[in-house]
């Protein structure tokens, strides 16, 4: 029989060290793990502290909105799919307080409609902030506050290029919400929307922020929305968006999705509205700066093309006659890189920029031209429905009565038009041309006499030409079938 012995070994120094740190790390890991959890657990509750507080201060300051409104309206939007937007029902981003209602698609007298929004007061006397696509066609407007009362509300002053209103409740001593820097935001940074969803007051929800600068949705004229994963939804419209501070950084204005929340909210820049709010309150009106250019963005084709290094900018694709930029001395083909001392990004910020100065504001410009950086200096005009239509838009669109812009990424996911290439109808003249051929907003044009059309400049120019012939033929589609409109132009 053969017996086997294991004689101890004994152990080397470094044997030694290792054994020794394994023993430490089995005695001593458990409580830094146990440190960490207790560590991330605190960090929640703070976080959740500081919700609460916001919530607790700004809560009060969040009032709901109920309107009425008994005129006869004018169909004002439709869907693609032949469903009439109207400021009581839905669009395609659905604002808050509306339910899908199909009416006829003529005006027609109707019995008294009530909706319902949020709105947040900004004085102590009673001023409230809340959206134009609310109150802005109302005959009656309720609020209703924190203690429960109601109270009769005073119209100071809408805005629709914006989406923003301003009313006023007679009473004093009110808790009212302080205005941020929306400019100061960053992606990824928490926020809380507070309003009314479906009736339920005050309903506080949190989330982040999901992007900024969202433009071409197609909502208002001016577009510099901000993105948020916060759930909002119907009954919100009008509501603050707020930060850690408690400041109000956003109004709640519009939600992607026909039954609610899916994550995707926008908000209007409360830089944006300050401006626009002092107006109001000061006139009852908003008077905007015009420049009198159509500003295209840059494509990395086009920028290759004039040998820049980046597509930031802007090309002037047309000036307006006798407007501030040609009185300036701008031309077409133009590169605008800088506004008022800072760089331009793209054509939507730019137009949003120009829009917010006032009527004789002078500003330096910084355009390229034949490769050389120019300074010039421009005086604004004012922005007017005569000066908005001189020049930039074809007097073939004037003539059939509708507006259009290039179709974006967004739009053509939301409706239904992807792997399409046109422009989407944004206007239609009621009574016009357009109007009784059954085109409507959000209709796709794909081409024009024939000819395709990629965009909106491929499209002025065919419109040009449709207007030496005095027939146009349009091929369009609302998202479920595509369709050939014949239209006879005026004699001149």
């Amino acid at each position: 029989m053969h017996i086997l012995t294991f004689r101890p070994r004994r152990h080397s120094s470094p044997d030694r060290i290792i054994l020794t740190l394994l023993l430490l790390l089995l005695f001593v890991a458990p409580p830094l793990v146990w440190a960490r959890n207790v560590s991330g657990v605190e960090t929640l509750r703070q976080t959740s502290k500081a919700f609460i507080e916001v919530a607790d201060r700004a809560s009060p300051a969040v009032v709901g909105i109920k309107v009425e409104n008994k005129a006869p309206r004018e169909q004002l939007w439709e869907w693609p799919f032949g469903e009439p937007y109207d400021p009581f029902e839905e669009d395609f981003f659905d604002f808050f307080f509306r339910r899908r209602s199909p009416r006829p698609r003529s005006p027609q007298p109707r019995s008294p409609q009530v909706a319902q929004g949020s709105g947040f007061i900004i004085s102590a006397d009673g001023y409230i902030l809340t959206n134009n696509h609310l109150v802005g066609d109302a005959e009656k407007v309720m609020v209703k506050l924190v203690d429960g009362r109601e109270l009769d509300a005073k119209i100071i002053g809408t805005d629709r290029g914006s989406d923003v209103a301003v009313i006023k409740i007679d009473s004093g001593g009110l808790t009212f919400l302080e205005l941020g820097d929306s400019d100061s935001l960053e992606v990824g940074e928490w926020v809380l929307a507070i309003g009314n969803p479906f009736g339920l007051t005050r309903t506080v929800t949190a989330g982040i922020v999901s992007a900024k600068g969202r433009s071409g949705m197609g909502l208002v004229d001016y577009e510099d929305f901000i993105q948020t994963d916060a759930a909002i939804n119907f009954g919100n419209s009008g509501g603050p968006l707020l930060n850690l501070d408690g400041k109000v950084i956003g109004i709640n204005t519009a939600i992607v999705g026909s039954s609610g929340n899916i994550g995707i909210g926008f908000a209007i820049p409360v830089n944006m509205a300050k401006g626009i709010y002092k107006q109001l309150i000061d006139t009852g009106t908003v008077v905007r700066g015009f420049l009198g250019v159509g500003p295209r963005d840059l494509t990395p084709e086009m920028a290759a093309y004039f040998g820049l290094d980046d597509i930031k900018g802007v090309i002037i694709a047309e000036i307006v006659k006798e407007s501030a930029a040609e009185k300036a001395g701008l031309k077409h083909n133009d590169i605008i890189v800088e506004f008022n001392g800072l760089p331009v990004e793209n054509a939507n910020e730019f137009r949003n920029r120009v829009a917010m100065l006032k009527p004789g504001t002078k500003v330096e410009m910084v355009v390229l031209r034949d490769g050389k950086r120019k300074k010039i200096t421009v005086e604004l005009g004012e922005l007017t429905p005569e000066s908005q239509s001189r020049g930039v838009r074809p007097q073939a669109l004037e003539q059939i009565g509708l507006t259009v812009q290039d179709l974006t990424d967004d739009l053509a996911r939301g409706l239904g038009y992807k792997d399409l290439t046109g422009v989407i109808v944004t206007d239609v003249t009621p009574g016009s041309l357009a109007a009784r051929a059954g085109i409507t907003r959000g209709t796709l044009i794909m081409e024009v006499n024939q000819k395709p059309v990629k965009n909106t400049i491929d499209f002025n120019k065919a419109m040009e030409q449709a207007a030496t012939e005095g027939t146009v033929l349009l091929w369009v589609s609302n998202g479920r079938y595509n369709f050939y409109v014949a239209l006879k132009l005026p004699e001149k």
